[in-house]
């Protein structure tokens, strides 16, 4: 696995001509959801446009990558507004500023990975059971993590500069082509909004 770099302001000599790719946490922004929530998820992606912004110091975003989007440009871009308000703005604007979309998922692929998780979401009451469709699930998201990788390797040419917005858990599964440079946006409206999430589950369990 390429080595993953923590840092906000990189240095653009040192990374100049290398294939690089700034990794951005999905996070959606649920209509339903509680509105202090809403405020922290709106404050999350103000703060990760203002990190990427001193990042491109080191390169100016080329190519995008979503989770969940199968095609590219104007289709890709109609999923992704469907998909998720606050990426799309932040995709949007990079691609007004000469990005392309590119399409990351296998469609099939992807909602085989979607209906095995699904599946593991249910309590089953058969151990036998339970050990298929884990046997599927993992099988599904091994394939699909090598997909995105092999997508990313084909599109981003040398020198170029990625940007990948996906769940943070599969993305820190997935094997990175060696020579990508990968970098990790976290801002502090992060910390704060798993700290939020923690504190929900709690109360959760106490009523």
């Amino acid at each position: 696995m390429s080595d993953e770099i923590r840092i906000e302001k990189p240095s653009a000599k040192l990374y100049k001509g290398k294939r690089k790719l700034y990794c951005i946490p999905l996070l959606y922004s649920e209509k339903e959801a509680q509105s202090e929530y809403l405020g922290m998820i709106s404050q999350y992606w103000d703060q990760v446009g203002g990190h990427l912004s001193k990042m491109e110091k080191a390169g100016k975003v080329n190519m995008i990558y979503h989770e969940a989007i199968y095609s590219a440009g104007d289709d890709g871009m109609s999923e992704l507004e469907k998909l998720n308000e606050e990426s799309y703005k932040l995709v949007k604007s990079k691609c007004e500023e000469g990005a392309d979309l590119q399409s990351l998922e296998d469609k099939d692929l992807f909602y085989e990975f979607m209906d095995w998780r699904r599946c593991m979401i249910i309590q089953l009451n058969s151990e036998k059971v339970f050990s298929k469709v884990l046997e599927f699930y993992r099988d599904a998201s091994k394939r699909r993590y090598e997909h995105i990788a092999k997508r990313i390797d084909e599109t981003l040419e040398e020198g170029e500069t990625g940007m990948l917005i996906m769940n943070e858990e599969d993305r820190s599964i997935i094997q990175f082509p060696q020579d990508i440079e990968i970098f990790i946006v976290h801002p502090p409206a992060l910390a704060d909004i798993q700290h939020w999430i923690r504190e929900q589950l709690k109360i959760g369990k106490e009523t």
